[in-house]
């Protein structure tokens, strides 16, 4: 699975729109520190997209989604490809992985985690689909009066979305035909 953190801001949606030839016109933000966090993971077999809201990412915010797709997938071994942010990387990440592969050779670990390369965003499918979901509020600006509304149009674009080549997702498993 390919796995990373978005984190959605009330102002990703709004702030300027074009008026009149090269006017702007500034849209009011009422609140712009409000701030939803969420975590993803793709499943590059199943393009299954596991996406789930959390009050910022850190440490322990890891470990409980990682054991949510650990409810997701009973008794199957998880690779995570991810970015190496601190909390992916130290504390309390480490200290679950310990645990959970506690005894076992490296070939039976539960949870195996593989780093993209340093600032290589680009390696990673989740990215696009974090921008794709970004770019789609942005179009829809109009639609989201509220940040509760922004944070539901953007989870529901991310449940309708299908994958396909342009996430990058034959980088890694190309399709045979």
């Amino acid at each position: 699975m390919f796995e990373d953190e978005c984190h959605l801001l009330w102002g990703d949606c709004c702030g300027f729109v074009w008026g009149k030839r090269h006017e702007t016109i500034a849209v009011p933000i009422s609140n712009t520190r409000q701030r939803q966090t969420y975590y993803g993971a793709l499943n590059i077999l199943t393009k299954a997209l596991h996406v789930h809201a959390y009050d910022k990412g850190n440490g322990q915010n890891t470990v409980s989604y990682i054991e949510s797709l650990q409810t997701l997938y009973p008794g199957k071994q998880l690779w995570l490809l991810w970015d190496n942010a601190s909390y992916h990387c130290y504390g309390a990440m480490q200290e679950f992985l310990a645990t959970v592969n506690r005894g076992v050779p490296e070939e039976q670990w539960q949870i195996t985690c593989l780093p993209f390369a340093t600032d290589a965003p680009e390696q990673n499918p989740m990215e696009d689909i974090w921008l794709k979901g970004k770019n789609f509020l942005r179009k829809n600006f109009t639609r989201n009066k509220t940040f509760e509304n922004v944070k539901q149009c953007f989870v529901q674009f991310l449940s309708a979305l299908h994958f396909n080549d342009s996430c990058k997702l034959d980088w890694y498993y190309p399709q045979i035909t």
